[in-house]
């Protein structure tokens, strides 16, 4: 078994448990509804794009998915040695967002899609401070999508706020979360155009729009014009 074979294994194996231990609790006890997950191909690269409430975006996706799914985590879960040994034995992407040189993440980013794995990305960067509004979006989702040619999946989010937002401090359980899962958003066509970057910001900005169809969230920020992707 050579040392890509092996990883896996770690991998898969962590997934595994994960959801046979935590997968359950979370499902009963937070999630009241999870729509279109036949969304979520069985097979391939892809990304999952989300609105950011809570941390338990996380844990509520990954309780439901039927895919191992590598998200994009801040410095800040790899500095705890609890965090920072689920992020790694589960092959998350440490991202040093106070770096200016990013290209070891944009790096790992392209390898994982290259192996066909499925990316998670909160195009916002961190959970929003309020319950109806979103913030604004990076335009790394744009790029990583039409760089390593595979399709974006947009997930919206409901009710985590509620659970768990950034101003509490303790987990409530008598709230519940929904999530739905929307189209896969093909992006083939703008490979063809030399892209810059107010076109990866226009184009990220509609990926946003799609999420908020399908959280119900308020996108201020959201094109003049929007591009038609081809869904399936």
């Amino acid at each position: 078994m050579d040392f890509h074979r092996l990883l896996d294994w770690g991998v898969d194996s962590c997934f595994w448990i994960l959801r046979k231990l935590l997968g359950p609790v979370v499902r009963l006890i937070w999630i009241r509804e999870a729509r279109g997950l036949h969304h979520i191909p069985r097979h391939g690269a892809a990304i999952v794009a989300f609105n950011h409430q809570s941390y338990f975006d996380f844990f509520c996706f990954l309780a439901v998915s039927r895919r191992n799914v590598h998200f994009l985590a801040a410095e800040k879960f790899f500095e705890h040695a609890l965090w920072r040994a689920l992020m790694r034995a589960t092959g998350q992407i440490h991202v040093k967002r106070r770096a200016k040189d990013k290209r070891e993440v944009h790096d790992k980013v392209f390898e994982h899609l290259s192996r066909g794995r499925v990316i998670g990305i909160f195009p916002e960067g961190t959970r929003s401070h309020e319950r109806e509004h979103m913030q604004r979006a990076f335009s790394g989702v744009a790029k990583y999508a039409i760089k390593g040619h595979v399709p974006v999946i947009p997930v919206g989010i409901k009710g985590t706020y509620d659970i768990l937002s950034r101003h509490d401090r303790r987990v409530r359980l008598k709230k519940v979360a929904e999530l739905h899962v929307g189209a896969p958003l093909h992006l083939e066509r703008y490979r063809k155009h030399k892209m810059n970057a107010r076109a990866y910001h226009i184009i990220t900005e509609d990926i946003m729009v799609a999420i908020t169809h399908l959280c119900g969230k308020n996108y201020r920020y959201a094109p003049q014009w929007k591009f038609n992707h081809t869904t399936s």
